[in-house]
């Protein structure tokens, strides 16, 4: 006979958050049932959430949240699949040029990896992995679950979006948190990120934890504040997890839009114009996710990763997946065709020579986001052929033969408000800045 689920009074929840008490596994389990079938009101979440975020949460509490959270809705079982391989997959906190979700799933899976990523769209400055998509006639985001399957199994990847019905409790409390400042909070962030990835049935996680100008969480002590918190819990909850702290303190690669950076990855996985920097992060995650799935070792994973890209492997497993997902086959050959770019360029120049000593990457963002290439609201459309392209990083010498960045935009007056918006977001300096490595620190179980 089913154990009927304990009663409880929300506001007695939320005041006992309020004044700073830990909740118990079962108060949170009402809560986000209640979430899920709207018998909470929204201004009883707002409340609860508000007292998580100047309270906290203890990592027993979240671990909690994060469990209930998945229960909300359908959980993916892989075993079913006969996979034959280890599902493993990679969460990014979000930056400008952040196309790397595009090159490392087709790179594990050409390692011997089974890559089901879900990803999101852009929110604020930061591009998402699935507007990038989009941009590509006929890929489907959202395929049916015998396609997925099917993908996963014969090609080793397939990059889609969030289902309905994967972590639910998640999207109500998500737009809930949106509208009355909440959104930061970390214990909230956590069991909002791992909620949807535990529900993906995955075997093993790595986080890429960006920090820097460019970075949801700027500060570096906060990023690492979140990817202690995330690590702690997605293992308490079953999942191994590692994170990489990167830096956003540049544009990542040489490309900020939605088509423009599908090129990019295109490029990058044929072996041609590769940003060593992009290069640097991308293969240092692909090598993180063959370790913690079991499928290299540190010594090996690196090998592993380079010869996917030398050998063309990793292009392939691309274009399989682009095609499998109802793209065009001859994506990697006629990307002018199926890719094509608005009409207006313009370099931007720096009004004196000196070095890029400093870059507000936010505002380079948000200059994509005036071109059209973001959303100010969720109902926007989204220009996927405009961008910034050519974008020089730290420490570039500066001069008419070296832009900052190339503006592809839909006409001229765009374009102006763009220029405007970099200009205003680049420091000019006399000497070259000290450089710092794209790849900050690594956080393991063992460092919590």
């Amino acid at each position: 006979m089913a154990t009927k689920p304990e009663k409880f009074f929300p506001q007695e929840i939320i005041r006992k958050k309020r004044d700073g008490s830990a909740l118990s596994e079962a108060e949170i389990l009402f809560l986000v049932r209640g979430l899920t079938d709207n018998s909470i009101s929204e201004g009883q979440i707002a409340a609860f959430a508000m007292a998580v975020f100047f309270q906290g949460m203890t990592m027993d509490e979240r671990v909690a949240l994060t469990r209930a959270m998945v229960k909300s809705g359908h959980v993916m079982d892989w075993s079913k699949a006969d996979l034959g391989r280890p599902v493993v997959d990679k969460h990014s906190t979000g930056g400008v040029g952040d196309k790397v979700s595009l090159m490392l799933a087709p790179i594990v899976a050409a390692c011997g990896g089974a890559v089901p990523m879900i990803s999101g769209r852009g929110l604020g400055h930061t591009g998402g992995t699935l507007d990038k998509l989009d941009s590509v006639p006929g890929y489907n985001t959202a395929p049916d679950p015998t396609l997925l399957t099917k993908t996963v199994k014969h090609i080793g990847c397939a990059i889609i979006g969030q289902t309905d019905d994967l972590a639910p409790a998640d999207k109500r409390f998500y737009a809930i948190r949106d509208v009355t400042a909440t959104v930061e909070s970390i214990p909230l962030i956590t069991a909002s990120i791992l909620s949807k990835k535990l529900a993906a049935g995955l075997d093993a996680l790595v986080m890429d934890v960006k920090f820097g100008s460019g970075a949801f969480k700027e500060n570096y002590g906060d990023a690492t504040e979140l990817a202690r918190s995330i690590v702690a819990v997605a293992n308490g909850a079953g999942l191994p997890t590692t994170a990489l702290l990167t830096d956003m303190n540049e544009v990542l690669g040489k490309t900020a839009g939605n088509a423009i950076e599908v090129c990019e990855t295109i490029d990058f996985l044929m072996g041609e114009n590769v940003e060593p920097r992009l290069l640097e992060v991308v293969s240092a995650l692909a090598a993180e996710m063959l370790v913690i799935a079991g499928i290299a070792d540190e010594v090996t994973a690196p090998l592993a990763v380079k010869g996917a890209l030398t050998s063309g492997t990793a292009a392939e497993k691309f274009a399989q997946m682009i095609a499998a997902l109802g793209g065009p086959k001859d994506l990697m050959t006629n990307m002018d065709r199926h890719l094509p770019l608005a009409p207006v360029r313009r370099d931007v120049i720096a009004p004196k020579r000196g070095y890029i000593g400093a870059i507000n990457v936010r505002e380079m963002g948000v200059a994509v986001m005036d071109l059209g290439g973001g959303r100010h609201v969720a109902s926007d459309t989204i220009d996927y052929g405009v961008g910034l392209a050519d974008i020089a990083g730290l420490g570039a010498k500066l001069g008419p033969r070296s832009p900052i960045a190339t503006i592809i935009a839909r006409n001229d007056a765009d374009a102006d408000r763009a220029e405007r918006r970099i200009l205003d977001a680049i420091t000019i300096s006399e000497e070259p800045p000290s450089l710092s490595a794209p790849v900050r620190h690594r956080l393991t179980k063992g460092d919590i």
